[in-house]
C-alpha cells in the first residue's frame, strides 16, 4: 500500500508561481510513473504530467514550457513547479502513483489561480 499526500495548493495571481509536493510512503517509490493530474468544476480529470521511473516526463500541452515534473526518489516526493499560472489552471491536483498492476491517489490539493 502507497499512500500519497499533496501540499502547496493555494491562492495565488494569475502570472504568479507555485510549487506542489507530493510525498509518498513505502519504499518503492522509485519504481513507480509518478503524474500529476487536476480536475476542475464540472470537467473531466485530466492529465498535466508525468515522470517515469527513468525520469522520462511528458507534459499536456496545455502546460508546455509553464509547468516542470520532477521526482527526489531519496526524498519519495514528486513536484510540480508551475509558473505563469492562468485562471484556468484553477482546479484541485491530485497526484497519482501508477504500478504495473496498481494505482493510487492523493486526497488533492486545491489551486486558485484568480486576481
Amino acid at each position: 500500500q502507497v499512500q500519497l499526500v499533496e501540499s502547496g495548493g493555494g491562492l495565488v495571481q494569475p502570472g504568479g508561481s507555485l510549487r506542489l509536493s507530493c510525498a509518498a510512503s513505502g519504499s518503492t517509490f522509485r519504481f513507480y510513473v509518478m503524474g500529476w493530474y487536476r480536475q476542475a468544476p464540472g470537467k473531466q480529470r485530466e492529465l498535466v504530467a508525468a515522470v517515469t521511473s527513468d525520469d522520462s516526463k511528458n507534459y499536456a500541452e496545455f502546460v508546455k514550457g509553464r509547468f516542470t515534473i520532477s521526482r527526489d526518489n531519496a526524498k519519495n516526493t514528486v513536484y510540480l513547479q508551475m509558473n505563469s499560472l492562468k485562471p484556468e489552471d484553477t482546479a484541485v491536483y491530485y497526484c497519482r502513483a501508477r504500478g504495473t498492476i496498481v494505482n493510487y491517489w492523493g486526497q488533492g490539493t486545491q489551486v486558485t489561480v484568480s486576481s
